[in-house]
């Protein structure tokens, strides 16, 4: 059994992102290979590894726009090892010269530094500069490597910077070996839904209901089986159980992430205010009808007094583009939303991905008036005539028009796409008042395998 003596520990965070390969790696699948490493030098893990999704909207953003952190207690006399181990396998794994992908690892040793959280909060709304993050590796000395053009030092310092302490979900990732990566993975479909049902709302987003979608499988080529989300580690392990699939499970992981929390959505901004690709909470009324565009999507702008701009719900999201056309000029909405740049074919342009609808205008239709004699509805007898009754023949001259209050089929509320066309980092209504606050006291006895 390893012994600890509290001097003789380092408190390590280790951060990574883009660490990708033309060979069909990714950056999870790399996270679980440095564990397996660590195990070897009897680590003490403080946390399970944390998958931290950054701002889904930046366009050179790698396959879900996901970094790790590994939080553990090392030996200090390993320290010295631990950095060039570590680089040696990220070079071990990616392609120099790969012009999409881009590592970035840093360290950071005992406390997180504040510049570090504060880059890290700007990561899931914001577009920052490779300058923003290399700024504060080199004003703070920390430990760092880069390939490419260094994008992926963003992911990793954010990563590092946020604890995943205001709510968090988990996500049970099974792989297959890097050279198996061109072949089906051959997940049963009966088996994930039956896995569903046992285990309710203690996992969520597995599945699309409305069309029996499966959503745990990824469709590029790489060693991901499956990845199944949940409330709680156990949870996952357990769905995992369930699952079958024509592809060996060769390692499995399990970590900690926002995904399903979001995290990326925490900041209402005026239209005026708005940048290109910030994922914004947006307010205001809209303003012009709502109509569908060649290709099935659904335009409509809204104003918030500081400014206009156009809307677009695009043709994947279905049941909400559906909710969005049912919208009227001087409905009060909160639009869920990326920032999509102005180019020459369009102004700057809210990229909807959740519509909460806050207050109902009222609308109102403009109707003859009801026949006093018969009860039936009456015509125009002509400009300037007053009205006729076609079933009983009375007329007047002094009645008017009646404005009726029409009943609106939408309603206040939430208004979401499929689940299959939601972010990673969307909260799902299933999740809408769940919180797992906190970080992990303790990790269950096995996390991950081998």
């Amino acid at each position: 059994m390893q012994t600890w003596r509290r001097e003789s520990l380092t408190i390590v965070h280790l951060g990574m992102d883009d660490i990708d390969s033309p060979s069909g790696g990714c950056t999870t699948h790399f996270a679980s290979t440095l564990v397996e490493r660590l195990d070897g030098w009897h680590v003490k893990w403080l946390d399970y590894p944390n998958l931290v999704r950054l701002n889904p909207n930046i366009p050179y953003r790698t396959r879900g726009n996901g970094a790790v952190a590994l939080r553990f207690c090392i030996e200090a006399k390993r320290m010295s090892e631990l950095f060039s181990e570590a680089r040696r396998m990220v070079e071990g794994y990616t392609e120099r010269g790969y012009p999409n992908t881009n590592p970035g690892f840093v360290m950071v040793i005992n406390d997180i530094p504040e510049q570090v959280t504060e880059l890290a909060k700007l990561a899931l709304w914001r577009a920052l500069p490779i300058a923003a993050a290399q700024r504060i590796v080199d004003r703070l000395l920390l430990k760092h490597f880069i390939m490419g053009n260094g994008r992926g030092l963003i992911g990793a310092l954010s990563a590092i910077g946020n604890r995943l302490a205001n709510d968090h979900t988990y996500e049970y990732l099974a792989y297959r070996p890097i050279s198996t990566r061109s072949r089906t993975r051959g997940v049963d479909h009966d088996s994930v839904i039956e896995m569903d049902r046992i285990m309710g709302d203690r996992v969520f987003s597995n599945m699309d209901p409305s069309s029996g979608e499966i959503l745990i499988g990824p469709r590029g080529p790489d060693p991901v089986i499956y990845g199944i989300r949940g409330e709680k580690p156990e949870y996952v392990i357990e769905a995992a159980s369930y699952v079958r699939s024509s592809e060996a499970r060769e390692r499995w992981t399990v970590f900690r992430t926002n995904q399903g929390t979001g995290e990326h959505l925490t900041h209402i901004v005026r239209v005026c205010d708005l940048r290109p690709y910030m994922a914004a909470l947006v307010q205001g009324e809209v303003a012009s009808t709502p109509t569908m565009i060649e290709g099935g999507h659904v335009m409509f702008s809204i104003s918030d007094g500081s400014g206009r701009i156009d809307c677009a719900v695009y043709e994947p999201t279905r049941d909400l583009r559906e909710k969005a056309l049912l919208l009227t000029v001087g409905d009060e909405v909160c639009l869920h939303s990326g920032v999509r740049p102005s180019s020459s074919s369009h102004g700057l342009t809210l990229n909807v991905e959740g519509v909460e609808v806050i207050t109902l205008s009222e609308q109102v239709a403009v109707m003859n008036p009801i026949c006093p004699q018969c009860g039936k509805r009456m015509k125009s007898a002509g400009s300037g005539k007053g009205f006729k009754c076609d079933a009983c023949g009375f007329r007047t001259r002094d009645a008017g028009k009646n404005e009726i209050s029409i009943d609106r089929t939408l309603e206040r509320g939430l208004y979401l796409p499929p689940l299959g066309a939601q972010r990673h980092l969307t909260r799902p209504i299933a999740r809408i008042n769940k919180t797992n606050s906190g970080m992990p006291t303790s990790l269950v006895e096995r996390w991950h395998f081998p």
